[in-house]
């Protein structure tokens, strides 16, 4: 049985509840929240045993061997390190860190000290992308030469999910002294892992531009200075030589939240679509390349990132996305910021 320590009880806490309670042999057998009374209410209503306001009275009474790190962005390395030093594997939310040179700090402590090390890229079980990812491999649309790629998201147009311009839980993600990176920083690890992982490809260069739109009178809500970038374009070269171009933003009107990725090659083409319940695949190849006919092809279930952890955690063979993968996406990222910040290509 692998004992597992839940690090944050906020809104995707439940997430890692609900998908960890789904694999066999892993049970959350304690929850950490430095909100007085936050950690006990959650534990009390998820029937999880023990609870504790600090890492540091959790990692003394040591009753677990893996850690679920669910706290804000900025807490993860702090946090990860921590648990990294009491030999606990580590789970974490994305992104690994704010910046490029954290995230491999992380990396290059849990690598040193042979733990098991994953990051919840929540779009890998997508088994389109995944499907997809093989058929590339194996050349069903020769030799790639386009990616498109897109996240979409409306919550600034939008009351699908609440208010935008009310509720804190929308406000901080707007502002930068509240610790935001802007749909850059916040989907930009997804949307950047989504197009290279499907592709099977990496980025060699790329230039980026970034926008924050004016939404309230002097960009200001109450405390929350709305700063934080609102949509980001990029063009960029693969190491395969294939241009991409790729969005994201937060003002994508009739959208909630999907993702999408065009792979053109010069045998054929494919498409994955997934809003992070359900993906599809669509491949337009062979006998309907000349028509530009697409054809919906079925992909099969995958093991989803909870079962891959406690899989890597069995076998003490590191998972995927492990932390070494999100630090290079997190090198992508600070080149799209510096590409806007300069004005000109940045070559990785």
């Amino acid at each position: 049985m692998h004992r597992l320590l839940l690090l944050g009880t906020g809104a995707i806490a439940g997430h890692h509840v609900e998908e960890f309670a789904a694999v066999p042999g892993c049970e959350i057998v304690a929850c950490v929240d430095r909100l007085p009374g936050k950690a006990a209410e959650f534990a009390a209503k998820n029937g999880i045993e023990r609870h504790f306001q600090s890492l540091e009275e959790a990692i003394s009474w040591g009753g677990f061997d893996a850690a679920i790190n669910a706290t804000p962005d900025g807490a993860h390395k702090g946090t990860t390190l921590a648990l990294i030093e009491a030999g606990k594997h580590v789970f974490c939310e994305k992104p690994l860190a704010p910046t490029f040179a954290d995230a491999l700090a992380m990396t290059e402590a849990a690598e040193d000290a042979g733990l098991v090390n994953m990051v919840n890229l929540t779009y890998r079980n997508a088994p389109a992308l995944q499907k997809a990812r093989k058929m590339i491999e194996a050349g069903d649309i020769g030799a790639l030469r386009h990616v498109e790629a897109a996240y979409r998201q409306s919550w600034l147009v939008s009351k699908a999910w609440g208010d935008a311009m009310t509720e804190p839980q929308w406000l901080w993600r707007q502002s930068t002294a509240h610790g935001s990176t802007g749909v850059l920083g916040d989907v930009g690890v997804h949307i950047l892992d989504f197009a290279s992982y499907g592709a099977a490809d990496e980025f060699a260069s790329l230039q980026a531009d970034l926008t924050t739109f004016p939404k309230a009178e002097g960009n200001r809500v109450g405390d929350y200075l709305l700063d934080a970038n609102d949509s980001v374009a990029m063009t960029a070269r693969m190491r395969s030589g294939a241009l991409a171009t790729v969005v994201a933003t937060r003002f994508a009107t009739g959208y909630i939240n999907e993702l999408s990725l065009s792979l053109h090659g010069t045998k054929g083409a494919l498409r994955v679509v997934s809003d992070g319940r359900e993906s599809t695949l669509q491949a337009c190849l062979g006998k309907d390349v000349d028509p530009a006919a697409w054809r919906e092809l079925e992909a099969e279930p995958v093991a989803r990132n909870a079962r891959r952890f406690a899989d890597a955690l069995a076998t003490g063979k590191n998972g995927d996305p492990s932390f070494r993968r999100a630090a290079d996406v997190q090198k992508v990222i600070d080149a799209a910021f510096e590409s806007a910040r300069v004005g000109r290509r940045i070559v990785l």
